[in-house]
């Protein structure tokens, strides 16, 4: 299981994990509701290194960027959840609309995004100045939180 870490915390940690030799991959997104395709992303990111970070966007963050009805799930139990996963070692929280500045604190070895993000990484300039790999995966086709809150929406409640 891993462990959740302050900014702060993290920028050390991170400095231990370089001067151990451990590879460093980083993404973020809100993971408001988990679905198979956040694993996927999750598993294949861990893949391609020793320690996997994963920054989650604070409620505040999340509603600027879905809008005033979301998150539908606290930071803290979007913590909670992805913190029981494997194939994460580390979780914080971030509060602007961007990881931008994070990731310019952390400097991770590796970057990754889902390919929805490709057209814009933030911090891909911080990481490939530090030599860095940025990456996009391919998304995992039919899933989408927001295609997932669509449907709850949409859907009718059948007789028994």
């Amino acid at each position: 299981m891993g462990r959740f870490y302050t900014r702060e915390e993290l920028v050390d940690a991170r400095a231990e994990w370089k001067r151990q030799g451990k590879s460093v991959v980083f993404t973020n997104g809100c993971y408001d509701i988990l679905h198979p395709g956040h694993i996927r992303l999750l598993e294949k990111a861990r893949a391609l290194g020793d320690i996997l970070i994963l920054a989650i966007n604070s409620d505040s963050s999340v509603r600027r960027l879905k809008g005033a009805s979301r998150p539908l799930n606290p930071e803290q139990e979007r913590a909670e959840l992805v913190l029981a996963l494997q194939a994460v070692d580390a979780v914080t929280v971030f509060d602007e609309d961007t990881p931008r500045e994070l990731i310019a604190e952390v400097l991770p070895d590796v970057l990754i995004k889902g390919a929805d993000w490709a057209h814009f990484i933030a911090g891909r300039e911080e990481v490939e100045a530090a030599g860095g790999k940025v990456l996009s995966t391919p998304l995992e086709p039919g899933y989408s939180t927001t295609g997932i809150v669509e449907l709850l929406l949409t859907r009718t409640v059948q007789p028994a």
